[in-house]
């Protein structure tokens, strides 16, 4: 092993939006991280602390799918039978939920059995996070943790995502028209909460699966009625019925003392502050 010292953590995809912001919490809070860059050899040569596994592809998987495979299965399965870490949190999604259709009632849990048909060319993302989270949680000797994702967003520029590009769009202008349907659902989480769940699972050494997500399916044309009282003009492009999704069961984030904020608070105090502010 190397002689460098060892560091609290590692975020293997540090570069990418969830793995930079958590890095830069993590030194903020005065611990030792290590981000590794694709291909550094040292990711196999020194200890490597709490891991947390951001590598992966989400928007691009369909273009890329070896890539796709490579970022969430192999380089993991390397890292388990290879590296040396303390506990490693490995990124999936609530995507995998969406295999199971539109339903109402309960929340659905981290226990729900997921229903992946491997003919469909959609299926290769969340086949290929069901594969990582199997990897991690038996054969990482009982140090894995899984973190299911629901759909991250922030304002900075660059952010990836639905959302994150729609408040982008609104910081230039004040008039909008959004090419989705008016009744498409989704769990919306703010990446401040996403990091403080990450660091709270690595910090506690984690077992098993978490949500990440703040447990509230919200519509499109619930979203639009938040901008459209602060003073943004919001026009989609289609009307629909509303999606009859079950919320994700929070639970298990709680328990770590983690509760994701409502996204239409979160966009009531953005959007009435000079966080955003587009020309009149």
């Amino acid at each position: 092993m190397s002689g460098l010292p060892a560091p609290s953590y590692t975020v293997l995809g540090a570069g990418g939006f969830v793995g930079r912001r958590l890095a830069a919490s993590l030194r903020a809070a005065g611990h030792r991280v290590y981000t590794p860059a694709r291909g550094d050899a040292g990711l196999f040569e020194r200890p490597l602390g709490r891991l947390v596994y951001c590598a992966g592809l989400t928007a691009d998987y369909a273009a890329r799918p070896f890539d796709t495979v490579q970022a969430h299965v192999g380089l993991l399965a390397r890292v388990l039978q290879e590296a040396s870490f303390e506990h490693i949190v490995y990124l999936s999604s609530t995507r995998l939920y969406d295999s199971l259709g539109e339903h109402g009632g309960a929340p659905v849990t981290e226990d729900a059995a997921l229903l992946l048909d491997p003919r469909q060319g959609r299926h290769l993302y969340d086949l290929s996070k069901a594969l990582g989270e199997n990897l991690c949680l038996n054969a990482s000797a009982g140090r894995g943790a899984v973190a299911r994702l629901s759909c991250v967003y922030d304002w900075t520029a660059g952010a990836p995502g639905f959302l994150s590009e729609w408040l982008q769009r609104a910081g230039r202008e004040k008039d909008l028209c959004i090419d989705s349907a008016s009744g498409i659902v989704r769990d919306y989480i703010h990446l401040d909460d996403v990091i403080a769940a990450l660091a709270a699972m690595a910090a506690r050494r984690s077992a098993g699966i978490v949500n990440v997500a703040s447990g509230e399916q919200v519509s499109n044309a619930e979203l639009a009625e938040v901008f459209q009282r602060h003073g943004w003009s919001v026009r989609l492009a289609r009307d629909s019925a509303r999606e009859r999704r079950a919320p994700c069961s929070v639970s298990r984030l709680a328990q770590l003392g983690v509760a994701a904020r409502p996204v239409r608070a979160v966009l009531d105090a953005c959007l009435g502050t000079e966080v955003l502010h587009a020309p009149d």
